[in-house]
């Protein structure tokens, strides 16, 4: 299961030229400054395990609750971008981000693949939408090798919100309206579950990644500097 019941999701990919300076950025300065944020309990990253899958990373934060991610701590963060901040980001493209509630987790722990499956939702009504989609979460978890299987809904209003952080770069997609993480040991054990979650009928417009885990970050004191 997931840390909390809040999540911060962001899909992004690098130009060349600023592939170093990302890996060097998100592993000594970006993940310890959000992680030692008061309510962040753990980041993780991921890129892609294909050609198929775009963007080419996928980072997930998981939070206490989702008023961390809409509190001053976090703000404050986003509105006072470092230098360094600055420079890596302006390497960045089509970045997708989605500040979301966690709506259902369940699975023993995370693996060392995940899936992720950006979609609409067919129904205007989101409590049936999560309805459906956490009864399919159970479903999903007897597939073999799976080890965990998420719901995240979006916030319009506070994923749109604009900060110092993001002012002036043009690499932003759409952000994601309803998202499933599926977690496993393997790519191939991704296959069936996918398959099985693009059927349903509440999950339209679905845009599918495949990714390995690069690097995790448990909650630290360290600062950026």
């Amino acid at each position: 299961m997931l840390c909390g019941n809040g999540m911060v999701a962001i899909w992004n990919g690098i130009a060349e030229e600023g592939r170093l300076d990302f890996y060097q950025w998100h592993i000594h300065e970006h993940m310890p400054e959000r992680t030692a944020i008061p309510g962040f309990l753990r980041g993780r990253r991921y890129r892609a395990a294909d050609s198929e899958t775009h963007p080419e990373f996928f980072t997930l934060y998981e939070v206490e609750g989702f008023e961390v991610i809409t509190g001053p701590e976090y703000a404050q963060r986003l509105n006072s971008p470092t230098p360094w901040t600055r420079r890596a980001t302006s390497h960045f493209l089509n970045t997708s981000r989605g500040l979301a509630r966690v709506v259902r987790s369940t699975g023993p722990g995370p693996g060392g693949v995940i899936a992720t499956v950006r979609f609409q939702s067919s129904n205007r009504n989101d409590r049936e939408v999560a309805g459906d989609l956490s009864a399919l979460m159970s479903d999903l978890m007897q597939y073999p090798l799976l080890t965990g299987a998420h719901l995240g809904k979006a916030d319009e209003a506070a994923t749109q919100v604009r900060t110092a952080e993001s002012e002036g770069r043009n690499d932003y997609d759409a952000p994601p309206s309803w998202f499933i993480l599926l977690e496993a040991c393997t790519v191939d054990a991704l296959k069936a579950p996918v398959h099985a979650l693009l059927q349903h009928p509440a999950v339209a417009k679905p845009q599918v990644g495949r990714y390995l885990l690069e690097y995790t970050r448990l909650k630290t004191d360290a600062a950026a500097g």
